[in-house]
């Protein structure tokens, strides 16, 4: 079992407020859903059946980053919760986006490479940035990701509301 970060039961109880229970929307593309645990990322999983603790088992195994637990408790849950509804590799790679973005061409630091790997160098360059400016930025990202998705696919404009009301 992975180490149970000090920011994940907070960042649990934010997504589990966004996802709620079973749900099974055709226009989903995860298909069914419970807790946000979807049928398609979870094909050997009972999605209908899963429990609250079997949804906070997978999202702390599969989903939340213990490197997280370096970061402001408030980056921590932004970047959970864009893990769970875009994918944990998105989310990693919005954070490294997000502080090339605020870099000053290079002058804080070098720039990141954007591969969704944290490590070192993404720690030390999170330290240099304002935060409260990165959970703008971090936001920005994540609305045009949506308004991409929508564009693409007019049937997914019905979760519009919905993705942006999140975090």
């Amino acid at each position: 079992m992975r180490f149970l970060g000090s920011h994940f039961n907070k960042a649990f109880k934010v997504v589990i407020e966004h996802e709620g229970g079973f749900v099974d929307d055709p226009t989903d593309r995860g298909k069914a859903t419970n807790w946000g645990i979807s049928q398609r990322a979870y094909p050997e999983v009972d999605v209908r059946n899963l429990t609250l603790k079997q949804a906070k088992i997978i999202y702390r195994d599969d989903y939340y980053d213990k490197f997280y637990d370096k970061l402001s408790e408030e980056i921590a849950i932004e970047l959970f919760d864009t893990g769970v509804n875009m994918g944990v590799r998105v989310a990693r790679e919005f954070l490294q986006k997000a502080m090339n973005l605020m870099n000053r061409n290079e002058k804080n630091f070098a720039d990141l490479e954007v591969d969704g790997i944290l490590g070192k160098r993404t720690l030390a360059a999170y330290n240099k940035v304002n935060k409260k400016a990165l959970l703008k930025v971090l936001n920005g990202l994540q609305f045009s990701y949506y308004v991409s998705i929508v564009e693409n696919d007019k049937t997914q404009e019905k979760y519009f509301n919905g993705w942006i009301t999140r975090s």
